[in-house]
């Protein structure tokens, strides 16, 4: 039995016609290879192969906002416990519980020295007269009084002024709240203080214009 030939089958691969016209078959792959062609590179083969992943940004939500910011109202100061001078201020109650711890002191101090000198009365109250004897005491030693014979004075010119000074507020701040006893004790002292007072800084002055004989 013949064998049979084998069968062939012809493709016409030419893109045109006799005519000169595209085949209609060639039509489709000419478009999809111009479309391969045209086809932008990846972003794998842009980068050389790596493939970057960007973060798909992410939708602000009610929650994700910041928080309004909540202004800090002012503390409330508390009351200054110190004057406008800056110096601190006491109740009522803390100056009688003071005056009261001072007086209970004093009395064990005087009770103490009775014992000790068993014919010794009771001290003295203080008065605005003692005040101002203390003060013009203090004044007198300063200009030199008290001093032995025989010794130099030592004479502290400025502790003089200020005790006389101390008087003369005194008598400007007590003026029409003193008796007429203190009233006059406070003006004699302030008197002779300050007669003192010009007669020994006149004497400064002139041993500064005629120095003893043997100094420059």
């Amino acid at each position: 039995m013949a064998e049979k030939p084998p069968a062939f089958t012809v493709t016409d691969r030419r893109k045109f016609t006799s005519e000169g016209d595209l085949r209609p078959d060639e039509t489709g792959e000419t478009s999809s290879s111009a479309a391969s062609e045209t086809r932008p590179a990846s972003a794998a083969e842009s980068t050389g192969g790596r493939v970057v992943t960007m973060p798909s940004p992410k939708s602000e939500t009610p929650a994700a906002k910041a928080a309004p910011v909540k202004q800090e109202e002012p503390e409330t100061e508390a009351p200054e416990t110190e004057t406008e001078e800056g110096l601190p201020g006491y109740t009522d109650e803390e100056n009688a519980e003071q005056h009261a711890a001072y007086q209970q002191s004093s009395q064990q101090i005087d009770d103490m020295l009775r014992q000790a000198n068993p014919g010794m009365g009771p001290s003295a109250a203080v008065t605005f007269e003692h005040v101002i004897q203390s003060i013009y005491v203090s004044a007198m030693l300063a200009l030199g009084a008290g001093t032995e014979q025989g010794q130099k004075p030592r004479i502290d010119i400025l502790g003089a002024r200020q005790s006389i000074d101390m008087l003369a507020i005194l008598q400007e701040k007590t003026k029409g709240n003193l008796t007429s006893r203190e009233e006059s004790l406070l003006q004699n002292a302030l008197f002779e203080l300050r007669m003192m007072f010009l007669e020994m800084t006149n004497a400064i002055a002139k041993s500064a214009q005629h120095p003893p004989a043997g100094r420059s």
